[in-house]
């Protein structure tokens, strides 16, 4: 393809909260609950932060890094399914933040947890087709679960945001593919402030069949195997499902190491997939080949074969945080807190 990644920035709360201590609150095995999940703790918003402040910061850090000029990009689009507005655009506010106003396109997309991907795959056809020169990509969420619920485990909070453009590319995007059902394993109607989940649609049908095919269709298009990839990154809704399907898929843990975010800050959903791209290149040098498999909810999944270039071993990762700084730091929160920043605790009407 004519256009790749040529920067990035990710952005992850610092606040934590383990499902042993919801698990406390609920009288359940909330330590039980978070191995089944594979989920140490989680990442918690605080009060002051919101998919809007997480895009800024993540693309704040990728436009320093990259050397990039806010003005030169074309379009912002930011994937999420917890817009902080209904009716008013995220990537308006963000685009104003960094300084890329007027002269671009932006919008918000909302694809459940694949927004992020999808949001890639336009900025690819934008930047490949000459209509503009960068494209940013912002896959970031600040979702919860109800209380009590099973998703009030994982849910969390977290984003990632990549530059798309033609040159100076440190990532090339050699193919993306998609697979897309009508599958309802999960859904939030307008009004409703918490998502339900198709329970045995969740699994099977959902997550495994999606990312399943997405990937055999993905490295069948390029002619390739699981042995020719150096990493692997799958959306993670918790820290089990992407082990189980990169295994049936034929990878191995090494292959798995640095993609696998969602343990040690929960499942950030639409900023999954791409905190763990994040991740990846933190670590990665050059010639080495990924595959990265998105998933939405309701149902599609994201396929990318890329490949990091020279140009990723002279680029300056100085300013922001690694990937691996936010997974390894944190500050624990008990549940009252966290109930409180959340926004759980309604008062009735006097």
């Amino acid at each position: 393809m004519k256009a790749g990644i040529v920067s990035y920035g990710a952005y992850v709360p610092r606040y934590r909260i383990t499902p042993t201590e919801i698990g406390r609150v609920w009288g359940v095995d909330g330590e039980g609950m978070g191995q089944g999940l594979n989920v140490i703790c989680k990442s918690v918003p605080a009060p002051d932060e919101d998919t809007i402040t997480i895009s800024t910061e993540a693309l704040r850090t990728a436009l320093i890094r990259g050397a990039i000029d806010p003005q030169a990009i074309g379009a912002i689009y930011v994937g999420s399914e917890s817009h902080p507005y209904a009716v008013k655009p995220t990537a308006t506010v963000v685009a104003q933040a960094v300084g890329a106003t007027p002269n671009l396109t932006a919008a918000d997309f909302e694809f459940a947890c694949k927004a992020g991907t999808a949001a890639i795959q336009t900025c690819l056809g934008m930047v490949g087709a000459e209509m503009i020169r960068y494209g940013v990509a912002i896959g970031t969420d600040t979702s919860q679960g109800a209380p009590g619920d099973a998703l009030e485990y994982s849910a969390s909070a977290g984003g990632a945001a990549l530059v798309i453009g033609r040159d100076r590319v440190i990532c090339r995007v050699n193919r993306t593919v998609s697979y897309t059902t009508d599958t309802p394993d999960f859904w939030r109607r307008e009004g409703q402030k918490y998502p339900s989940h198709g329970g045995r649609f969740t699994g099977e049908p959902a997550y495994f069949r999606h990312v399943t095919e997405c990937a055999k269709a993905m490295m069948d298009a390029v002619g390739a195997s699981p042995k020719d990839y150096q990493h692997v990154v799958f959306h993670q809704p918790n820290g089990k499902f992407p082990q189980r399907v990169g295994r049936q898929l034929g990878f191995n843990d090494a292959q798995m190491r640095y993609g696998l975010v969602t343990p040690f800050i929960g499942n950030t959903y639409s900023g999954a997939a791409l905190i763990g791209l994040a991740n990846v290149l933190d670590h990665a040098g050059p010639g080495e080949r990924i595959l990265m498999v998105g998933y939405g909810s309701g149902a599609g999944s994201d396929g990318f074969d890329l490949e990091t270039t020279t140009e990723i071993a002279t680029f300056d990762r100085s300013f922001g945080r690694p990937v691996q700084e936010y997974l390894d730091q944190g500050v624990e929160l008990p549940y009252a807190v966290y109930a409180k920043f959340r926004g759980k605790i309604h008062m009735g009407e006097t």
